[in-house]
């Protein structure tokens, strides 16, 4: 790394870290009042624009509301909203209130939401109208946004009903050390986690907008995530709030020709999203007029397949570049944009680690680096790690020693991936998805790359069935493109493409022929549910 950029990261650190840290400050009050904070675009391409004075005055609204509600600093207050500018308000009243966040996503069902209220202890929850009926009775207060609905309290009237100027919305100093967020892992392996985020985790986000994303101030800067998870929040709104940085934010639902309509009306220069939206763009293929100017690409949630990327570079004017990160600490090895961490990937790699981190893949043996190119456990290296703000999981020390080493060295990531010589690494699977087949290790992954390289093909997962003679072998679902039939045929033809593309011994000795794949609500496919399902 650079001394530049060392340096960077230490003033960053400076900055977000420190015992007088004030979130209301830092992603609000210290930019100027008349400068555009967030576009809020609607699913007619009709926008609206917040500037930092506005959003000043209305959360400091909110948190005199909350005061007026038993809120205290370090209470919970969750909201159940879409990506509107009420939720920004209300993200920053909790804030300045000095409480702590608890995203909930819009696409849970009630059971869902109720865990994660119960789970948090949350106080207050600010819900959309059409969201309001997922939510049981209890002790804590209910605060919707839009149409009154009874036995709640309305947003607009009880914010009209505070002063901006309450001693009560003065911003709360919390300390870099101070929650900022809870916010719960997915489950994909087990019941949901909770992720305590610090006010210093901001260094990080901040970080990763410039190294990976290379945001500009000219950039018309776009993140597609939903804010109800880590990528969404993270960079769609904590980064750019704390930068300074124009965001946009698509009030509605997704689909593919909306998508690729907001990115040619409003001119996007930077775009991130998952890899199933680059998918959709793909699958759409609807053209863009002249004049786009797309200058940044990157996905982050799971690997991207090397159809996309090359799909992209024609279609987008500039290949998607793979980002990998968790929950747990953000975004950490990446195929970044800055210039002075611009370099080639290997076709498949996610990238170096970014400036602040330092990887490894450690040996499944041992706590020691892996060789280069071996097949290994990847890891973070707490003691060279000054970006890291993960400490543990919220009350539950189990499974927090279970992310680290003995000695707390490292943090373990639970995947599985390699490290080439030249530092690159390439993600092979959760280390739970792992299949081993008479000794060999096969990283579904590198499976489903070739499988969706077919082109009557959309989707495709990968698993490990058990098998007498081999141990495992690899079975294959497989979503078919619209109006492709599933047959032996095409069955016969991907199982020749992985002999071909990828390894004789990895082709999957039963195709399998699906309408989808299941998936967790932020879009990863639950091969868990995969393998329990029953097939004759």
């Amino acid at each position: 790394m650079s001394t530049d950029l060392d340096a960077r990261v230490n003033a960053l650190l400076d900055h977000y870290d420190g015992p007088a840290a004030c979130a209301a400050e830092l992603l609000c009050d210290r930019h100027p009042a008349e400068q555009v904070a967030v576009t809020v675009v609607e699913s007619d391409l009709s926008a609206r624009e917040l500037t930092y004075g506005e959003l000043r005055e209305r959360s400091q609204r909110c948190a005199a509301a909350l005061a007026e509600l038993g809120v205290e600093p370090g209470d919970r207050v969750a909201t159940l909203m879409g990506k509107s500018a009420d939720l920004i308000v209300a993200l920053l009243g909790i804030w300045r209130r000095g409480a702590v966040h608890v995203p909930l996503f819009t696409a849970f069902a009630p059971p869902a939401v109720d865990f994660r209220l119960t789970a948090s202890r949350a106080k207050v929850v600010v819900a959309d109208a059409d969201q309001a009926a997922k939510l049981s009775e209890s002790d804590r207060h209910t605060i919707v946004v839009g149409d009154e609905v009874p036995g709640t309290l309305h947003w607009d009237s009880l914010l009209a009903a505070q002063r901006a100027d309450d001693p009560r919305a003065r911003a709360a100093v919390v300390g870099g050390d101070g929650l900022l967020v809870q916010l719960f892992t997915s489950g994909t392996t087990g019941t949901p986690k909770g992720v305590p985020i610090p006010v210093r985790a901001l260094a990080s986000f901040h970080a990763y907008q410039e190294f990976a994303l290379d945001v500009r101030p000219d950039d018309v800067y776009w993140n597609g995530a939903d804010p109800g998870w880590a990528y969404g929040l993270y960079y769609a709104i904590l980064a750019p709030l704390a930068s300074g940085t124009r965001t946009l934010l698509l009030h509605a639902g997704f689909s593919a020709p909306l998508t690729r309509a907001v990115l040619q009306r409003f001119g996007v220069t930077n775009f991130a999203a998952a890899p199933t939206v680059y998918r959709a763009l793909r699958a759409d293929d609807g053209p863009f007029e002249p004049g786009f100017a797309l200058r940044r690409a990157s996905s982050a949630g799971e690997p991207l397949t090397p159809d996309v990327v090359a799909w992209s570079a024609r279609a987008l004017g500039v290949a998607v570049r793979d980002h990998y990160g968790q929950t747990e600490h953000g975004m950490v090895i990446c195929h970044a944009w800055h210039p002075e961490l611009d370099a080639p990937a290997p076709p498949g790699s996610m990238g170096r680690q970014l400036p602040g981190w330092a990887c490894a893949v450690l040996a499944e043996d041992a706590d020691r680096a892996a060789a280069p190119g071996e097949i290994g456990r990847v890891a973070i290296d707490t003691d060279h790690s000054p970006l890291l703000w993960f400490l543990g999981y919220l009350d539950d020390p189990e499974r927090t020693a279970s992310r680290f080493t003995t000695d707390g060295r490292w943090y373990l990531t639970g995947d599985v991936g390699a490290r080439d010589a030249d530092g690159f690494f390439h993600f092979s699977s959760r280390d739970d998805d792992v299949i081993i087949m008479a000794g060999y290790r096969i990283g579904p992954f590198e499976v489903e790359s070739v499988l969706v390289l077919h082109d009557q093909v959309a989707e495709a997962a990968v698993v490990g069935r058990p098998d007498e003679l081999r141990g495992e072998v690899v079975e294959a679902f497989v979503v078919p493109r619209p109006g492709v039939a599933g047959t032996p045929e095409l069955a016969a033809e991907l199982q020749q493409l992985v002999k071909d593309k990828f390894a004789a011994h990895a082709y999957p000795r039963r195709v399998h022929f699906v309408d989808s794949l299941p998936k967790t609500p932020s879009g990863k496919v639950q091969r868990f549910l995969l393998r329990g399902k029953e097939i004759r």
